[in-house]
């Protein structure tokens, strides 16, 4: 424990502090801001339709660059001494990336109406906004590969730099289309948000622009494309998967309830995901890279209970505060007329105190490249997250679907705990 204390004194809270927060106080502020823009020119209604275009738009996004964003920054930190497998790493993620984005930007922009009618009910007709976000996906390809770039040479600085001003400009756009087209410009915001940042990230890189050299298509390495397959699929399989099936819930309350209410569920999410931006880059910066060193369950088992009792006291302290200042919180990013989604809140902070419990144990399965027990429980997790809320949204109407995210999110923690349960509470030994 003591040891964790330390890190976060003289290492994870230096880090949050000078490479993370003013990107993470932007990111939430530009939130917010946008949240209340939907809610006073837009109402719940819209922000049904915008929640299942975002988790559309997320998906596609992942599928467009095979997920490999987390394995090319791996790669280029591990081989920016050695510019032959820098190279073969830059020339393979370059063109095999490029292919299959201009690829999934053609089936968008020609199956659009088909895409339409999947994420937004049949009287509503978005298919312009679908092509316009197929036009603009291969310069989020192309962000997000220069990016990686920036992220695997440790210019941490830039990269604030350059999500601050993403953050500010999407704003910008994204508040004068409101403003200026309600719904159909907070459709068009969605579709672009992530592509305009393109333009700033390649000023950023411009200092880099000599590994512009390295990328050949004779150096394209399948071998390489092999070792990075297991980050792709995993990366693949949680960055789609969820958004897709938070877009068949969204649809089946928007069927089964009312747009309103899934609009209510819509705003939950959004301020879930407001006040787990920190703790989830808590975990990011100590936990997977402290994961990945140890190899002893002795030493595992002091992390993560070191992490409960460090860390998890003082969330959960913060979930309490947040559950009784909710009739302000939602009044103050949304409006009244959003008034019940106070009523989501008991469901949805115990869910996501639940949800962090069981990820803190759940990154040792990134740490170790567990693949087969990744895949076999994220599998597992989106089956109950879906199955759950739709039994409960038949019961208790759209207060369903956040009680279906505790109970899914609670069976998944006990199934956590079932396969590192003699790591946590048996006889030391080491884990090779």
């Amino acid at each position: 424990m003591k040891k964790l204390i330390d890190y976060i004194n003289n290492n994870v809270l230096v880090k949050v502090t000078s490479l993370q927060t003013a990107s993470l106080l932007t990111k939430i502020i530009a939130g917010i801001l946008t949240s209340k823009a939907i809610a006073i020119f837009i109402g719940a209604e819209g922000l049904a339709l915008i929640g299942n275009l975002r988790n559309f738009v997320s998906s596609v996004q992942t599928i467009s660059i095979l997920g490999f964003y987390n394995g090319m920054v791996k790669y280029v930190a591990e081989f920016k001494n050695n510019t032959i497998k820098l190279s073969k790493a830059l020339s393979t993620v370059f063109y095999v990336g490029f292919i299959s984005t201009i690829l999934v930007s053609a089936m968008c922009y020609f199956y659009a109406d088909n895409i339409n009618d999947i994420i937004f009910p049949t009287y509503n007709d978005y298919p312009y906004v679908i092509k316009i976000f197929s036009i603009v996906l291969p310069f989020y390809a192309l962000n997000m590969f220069s990016f990686s770039i920036m992220n695997g040479f440790s210019n941490y600085k830039m990269l604030i730099i350059i999500n601050i001003i993403g953050q500010i400009l999407g704003l910008s756009i994204t508040l004068l289309l409101i403003y200026q087209n309600k719904i159909e410009g907070a459709l068009i915001s969605v579709a672009i948000a992530e592509a305009l940042i393109c333009l700033i990230t390649l000023v950023g890189i411009i200092n880099r622009r000599s590994l512009v050299s390295l990328i050949k298509v004779k150096q394209i390495s399948f071998n390489f494309l092999k070792r990075m397959s297991s980050y792709s699929i995993m990366a693949l399989f949680s960055a789609v998967v969820l958004p897709l099936v938070l877009l068949a819930i969204r649809n089946y309350i928007i069927d089964n309830v009312g747009y309103k209410d899934a609009g209510f569920w819509e705003a939950m999410t959004r301020i879930s995901k407001y006040y787990l931006m920190l703790i989830n880059s808590l975990m990011a910066l100590y936990i997977l890279p402290r994961f990945s060193e140890i190899d002893g369950i002795k030493e595992f088992r002091k992390e993560v209970f070191g992490f409960y009792k460090t860390v998890i006291p003082m969330f959960g302290l913060g979930l309490i505060i947040i559950y009784f200042l909710r009739p302000f919180i939602v009044t103050g990013i949304f409006s009244d007329k959003f008034q019940p989604v106070e009523n989501l809140f008991f469901w949805q902070l115990l869910g996501d105190f639940v949800k962090v419990l069981s990820i803190v144990i759940a990154y040792q399965f990134l740490a170790k490249k567990m693949f087969w027990h990744y895949i076999i429980t994220e599998v597992f997790l989106v089956i109950m997250l879906y199955i759950t809320s739709v039994y409960f949204i038949k019961n208790y109407g759209v207060k369903g679907a956040v009680i279906g995210h505790f109970v899914s999110y609670f069976i998944y923690y006990l199934v956590v705990l079932l396969i590192f349960g003699s790591s946590l509470f048996g006889v030391d030994s080491l884990k090779k």
